[in-house]
């Protein structure tokens, strides 16, 4: 039996029929062509779809669509604001954190809700932060300069205020 739900998806409201076993990567992917968040393993194990469920990163393939209802859903196509990309984002460009490109939007989600909670984490917050993301191009080297480089840019726009 298919029901009626309401996703609110980078502050848009979207109204869908969907099964009740349909995942949020699905309905993401499939339904609303947001393919920012990738799929790959579909186990929960690679950390590939990640989203923000409510600012926390979540794993969209392990959650089921019709439980984000009356939730705040951001995708890596949310975080840009009048063309304006994130410190996280602009750091990953400028330290060459992207690499393929395939892992970058969910670590991008995942370091935005670290320094969103934390703004100074420590090496170990990162990699803690990090430890359900998996990237097979960089070694994470250039992730954690690109984390690190954000957390002192969102630093120095803290002071400015």
């Amino acid at each position: 039996m298919k029901t009626i739900i309401e996703l609110n998806i980078n502050d848009e409201v979207f109204e869908m029929v969907i099964e009740p076993r349909t995942t949020l990567l699905e309905v993401l992917r499939e339904h609303l062509a947001f393919t920012g968040t990738k799929e790959a393993c579909g186990t929960g194990e690679c950390g590939a779809c990640t989203v923000l469920i409510e600012g926390k990163p979540k794993l969209a393939c392990l959650t089921l669509a019709a439980e984000c209802a009356n939730t705040r859903i951001t995708t890596i196509e949310g975080l840009v604001h009048d063309g304006q990309l994130t410190p996280v984002q602009q750091a990953f460009l400028e330290k060459g954190a992207v690499q393929c490109g395939f892992c970058t939007p969910a670590m991008v989600l995942t370091a935005t809700a670290l320094l969103e909670e934390n703004p100074n984490p420590t090496e170990y917050d990162i990699k803690k932060a990090l430890e359900g993301n998996l990237c097979r191009c960089t070694g994470y080297n250039k992730i954690m300069e690109a984390i690190r480089e954000a957390a002192k840019s969102g630093e120095s726009a803290r002071n400015r205020k």
